[in-house]
């Protein structure tokens, strides 16, 4: 009898499904409140580009004295360098209202967007530095790049609620 094959998905473009949360405050990032995710700031629309905001795991070598081969079991568990990308208004009334080094909350990422039953993740994160990023002569936009210490261990996919 062959194999159960894996169940085919809905495939989709984040690019304009995605949402992008701060929430200043979560009590269990194991499950999140709708009055939570409504007390947050969308920055959705300001987001021009993401880096980081995923787990890594790190490995241990675990070899002995009968065999060549080195196994490996998992070890600890690390959060990536991890930032958001802002676009800056000339007057300064953008991200960094919201943002000031040191500023701690939750940054919630949707990438099936803000649709209850759907999962999101949880960082639980605080401001280490808000760069801006003005090149003169480049063909962009002013950016904002503001870079985020996760500082607790993330909740992964977690059902967003109704």
């Amino acid at each position: 009898m062959p194999a159960t094959p894996i169940a085919t998905v809905n495939r989709y473009w984040p690019t304009g499904t995605s949402k992008w949360l701060f929430c200043p405050s979560v009590a269990n990032i194991q499950a999140i409140t709708r009055a939570e995710i409504n007390a947050g700031t969308d920055l959705t629309r300001e987001v021009a580009a993401t880096e980081g905001w995923s787990t890594t795991g790190e490995l241990i070598e675990t070899p002995d004295g009968d065999s060549r081969f080195v196994a490996r079991i998992p070890g600890k568990i690390t959060a990536d360098d991890s930032s958001i990308t802002f676009y800056l208004d000339p007057s300064g009334v953008d991200a960094r209202a919201l943002f000031p080094r040191d500023t701690s909350g939750f940054i919630i990422r949707m990438p099936g967007g803000d649709i209850a039953g759907r999962l999101c993740d949880v960082f639980p994160a605080r401001v280490t530095t808000a760069t801006k990023l003005v090149n003169v002569g480049e063909e962009e936009a002013g950016r904002l790049q503001v870079a985020f210490a996760i500082v607790r261990e993330p909740a992964e996919d977690i059902v967003i609620p109704a």
